[in-house]
């Protein structure tokens, strides 16, 4: 999800957003620990997703 889309969301948006970022995470490691995953390269794309949704819920609760 692009940072326009996560700003245009309230609060509870972006939480639950960021609930749904990490399960999605776990998945991947998890298919990384039992060598499932082929494509090594989503779970640095969910971990930064995951840092940018945290970066405006803060912005969003600080004004």
């Amino acid at each position: 999800m692009k940072s326009d889309e996560l700003r245009q969301k309230d609060v509870a948006g972006v939480e639950q957003e960021i609930k749904s970022l990490q399960k999605a995470h776990f998945g991947l490691r998890m298919q990384k620990a039992t060598q499932q995953l082929s494509n090594t390269a989503t779970l640095r794309q969910t971990r930064r997703a995951i840092a940018r949704a945290k970066t405006i819920l803060t912005q969003k609760q600080a004004g």
